[in-house]
């Protein structure tokens, strides 16, 4: 039988099936190369962990904590983490895929997409004040009633930001950028 509270261990290269199982909490552990692809995380509470090389894909996050969780060089497409559970929901994300990812609602102020594919990605309506997108695709990421005040978007591109649908006070776009956030006027930038 596992033990309901891990601290301080490094899992490398575990299936999905080792991580399942209520009431289980990983402290500042490790998870380098694992398979959590359709994994079943319910209830499970990571705090202070990093993902290594781990795909992720699919994974059920639902009532799952994350808490200053770090994920590199991971694949998390089609996650939902709107379903995770909202005390002291923190997630940062290095060189990660995110594409069809959830974050519909969710509070992470601070948080930060460095690297990342973030094509069709939902972060609408959530709360993601002072988050710093550093150089991630956004094609097609969907932004709606999303709070970005004092958002770094500067080297981030391809998306679409609807300056009257969102709250952008203070953040921070390129000249570049600017195509995305008046695209609805239809207007041409040379």
């Amino acid at each position: 039988m596992q033990p309901s509270h891990q601290e301080d261990q490094t899992f490398t290269k575990i299936p999905a099936d080792q991580l399942t199982g209520r009431n289980l909490t990983y402290e500042n552990c490790r998870f380098i190369s694992c398979d959590l692809s359709y994994a079943n995380l319910y209830s499970i509470i990571f705090i202070d962990c990093l993902f290594e090389e781990c795909n992720l894909s699919l994974a059920d996050v639902s009532s799952a904590g994350f808490q200053n969780i770090r994920f590199k060089h991971c694949k998390l497409s089609g996650v939902n983490f709107s379903k995770a559970h909202d005390f002291l929901f923190e997630v940062h994300f290095e060189n990660c895929i995110l594409d069809n990812a959830v974050f519909y609602k969710k509070k992470n102020k601070k948080a930060t997409f460095s690297d990342c594919s973030m094509i069709e990605t939902d972060l609408a309506e959530s709360d993601l004040t002072d988050a710093k997108f550093i150089n991630c695709n956004l094609n097609r990421a969907f932004f709606s009633r999303t709070i970005l005040k004092g958002a770094d978007l500067r080297s981030s591109y391809n998306f679409t930001i609807d300056p009257d649908d969102n709250q952008i006070k203070k953040a921070q776009f390129s000249v570049h950028g600017l195509p995305g956030l008046l695209s609805k006027y239809d207007i041409r930038i040379e």
